[in-house]
């Protein structure tokens, strides 16, 4: 199997997964319902995310409509993941992690992009909010209870709102952030030139200096010839 074709696979595979868990999650529980897993630590909570990560949108980070805001998202959503389709064909035959990581990240972006396109019509009889096509809500659940409380005003972006530590993810999150948190860690080493199959530059050779030649009159003299006859 081609590598292209292996990595496009493990990128739908992602998809479907987080996918199936989305649907269980939204046809089975009501909005804000929740069940422990692991004690009060790990919980199943069912929200649904009408921004990008941590809940930020258009309409916190520059004072845009919330249809307008949700409508960019999605757009812009379209956008990165046909970059991340290009960049995993790009890189697909390199040897090392790298074209793995991105594939989960595709299958991630693809995953919460399905929801943002589709949900706001697919589900428009059950949901709570005014959708429609490109105006879905990203379906969360998965919920480490570590922390909740109010964040600073002086917190940038964030600041003065209530959070919970960690904020609510679905798998797709989970495969976007792992796969960058391990390309930060290990991008000299999955990023270099050799890992990527580049040409590696030698290091140049620096030449021995050569002597310069005597000449006569630099007070220097030349070797005697042989005397006729000798």
């Amino acid at each position: 199997m081609k590598p292209l074709w292996k990595y496009s696979l493990i990128a739908l595979a992602v998809v479907l997964v987080d996918q199936a868990v989305k649907l269980a999650v939204k046809l089975n529980m009501a909005l804000g319902e929740e069940f422990n897993v692991v004690g009060d630590l790990f919980k199943i909570h069912f929200v649904e995310n009408p921004g990008a990560a941590f809940g930020l949108t258009f309409t916190d980070l520059f004072g845009l409509s919330s249809e307008t805001g949700k409508l960019i998202l999605t757009l812009l959503s379209f956008a990165l993941t046909g970059l991340i389709a290009y960049y995993l064909r790009a890189v697909a035959a390199v040897p090392t992690a790298l074209p793995l990581l991105i594939a989960l990240i595709l299958g991630g972006a693809v995953g919460n992009m399905v929801d943002r396109t589709f949900y706001g019509l697919w589900f428009a009889g059950m949901n709570d909010y005014e959708g429609g096509l490109l105006h879905g809500r990203v379906v969360d659940m998965f919920y480490l209870d570590l922390w909740q409380g109010m964040l600073p005003d002086w917190v940038p972006l964030m600041g003065g709102r209530y959070y919970s530590l960690w904020p609510i993810f679905n798998i797709a999150d989970a495969c976007i952030s792992c796969s960058i948190v391990v390309l930060l860690v290990l991008r000299r080493r999955l990023l270099s030139d050799a890992a990527l199959g580049l040409p590696v530059a030698a290091a140049p050779i620096s030449a021995a200096p050569i002597a310069p030649t005597p000449t006569v009159g630099d007070g220097h003299s030349e070797p005697a010839s042989p005397a006729a006859g000798a």
